[in-house]
């Protein structure tokens, strides 16, 4: 039995017409579809997120994470609270238990202390703790927008590729999406002898509805499809983006949350990496959409990382959301929440 190239490599979509909202983005809401259906991530090129944007992001990162650990550490997590914002160094983050070899700020949609939201002590809401390199509070701001509205016109696509109404999400659970941002930094190091630590971030699934992620020229993403573990290369001016568990549980595992992971970078240089996650509203209660054929909401709980069954989630988003972090940082959880 042999394997179709097509399931080899992660499809390549131009977005242009979702972004723009001409008629061909029927035809893009196809290609979407066909993207979830067969591998669950995809490259998207045309999407409009000016690239001198990205590349000063890049240069002011460099200049943080290039910082001595001390000088980062004024601006760790344990101090942005509830919000869960803030720098954490390497080996500070667990994926399935064991510590990934890379650093990161957290970052979010930018709320000030009188939003009712954080007044009423909501859990990762609140102000970012946003390091002082020059330029780099505004080029964060500025990019977290630009890739917000990108996320609306794909969730846009996605609705349409399930021949939903285009505003299906946005008018159920992403008016006022949850909005986390990540910087991460994977400094280069070789992998030491003997020791099964070649992963970077090891396997996981996203939580939420869809993942737009940036990722430099190094690259490092590994994605387990159907055919198996595949490279996710960087192709210049593109994001890669992946749909998330909740993305799965709101249509019945027609639309599967992929596993991925990233390679122990051993490039000599450091890798830059900047997940956006587009998800549902923290109060939103995750349901089921009626009437798609092939939904079958399949109990796969035997094949997960996690050995999860996200269909047998019924809640808020808010609630699944805390449930997974508190695992990856259950110091931060003992002391926060």
């Amino acid at each position: 039995m042999t394997t179709s190239p097509d399931l080899l490599s992660l499809p390549v979509i131009d977005v242009a017409p979702l972004v723009t909202g001409t008629a061909e983005r029927e035809a893009v809401a196809t290609q979407i579809g066909q993207a979830c259906r067969a591998h669950g991530f995809f490259y998207v090129t045309g999407h409009g997120v000016d690239a001198a944007l990205v590349r000063r992001l890049e240069d002011l990162s460099h200049q943080f994470f290039e910082l001595p650990e001390e000088t980062k550490m004024q601006w760790r997590m344990a101090l942005g609270g509830r919000a869960w914002r803030g720098f954490f160094p390497l080996g500070g983050e667990l994926t399935s238990g064991r510590p990934d070899w890379k650093e990161g700020l957290y970052l979010g949609t930018e709320l000030p202390a009188s939003h009712p939201l954080v007044q009423a002590k909501t859990p990762v809401h609140g102000p970012n703790l946003f390091p002082e390199v020059p330029g780099f509070r505004e080029a964060i701001l500025e990019y977290m927008a630009a890739v917000t509205a990108l996320g609306h016109r794909l969730m846009e696509g996605i609705a349409l590729s399930l021949c939903l109404p285009a505003t299906y999400f946005a008018e159920r659970y992403t008016a006022d999406p949850l909005i986390l941002f990540r910087l991460f930094n994977y400094p280069s190091q070789a992998v030491p002898q003997g020791m099964d630590v070649q992963w970077g971030v090891g396997e996981h699934t996203d939580y939420g509805l869809l993942t737009i992620l940036h990722q430099d020229h190094i690259g490092g993403l590994a994605v387990h499809t159907p055919a198996g573990w595949i490279d996710a290369p960087p192709i210049k001016g593109s994001f890669v983006c992946n749909i998330g568990d909740m993305l799965d549980r709101m249509t019945g595992g027609l639309y599967k949350s992929t596993p991925h992971r990233v390679k122990r970078n051993t490039s000599g240089h450091d890798r830059l990496s900047f997940p956006l996650f587009f998800d549902p509203n923290f109060e939103a209660r995750v349901q089921r959409i009626e009437g798609l054929a092939g939904a079958d909401a399949h109990d796969d709980s035997a094949e997960r990382w996690d050995r999860a069954n996200v269909h047998a989630f019924n809640g808020r988003y808010g609630d699944y959301l805390l449930d997974k972090v508190s695992k990856v940082f259950p110091q931060l959880r003992d002391e926060v929440l």
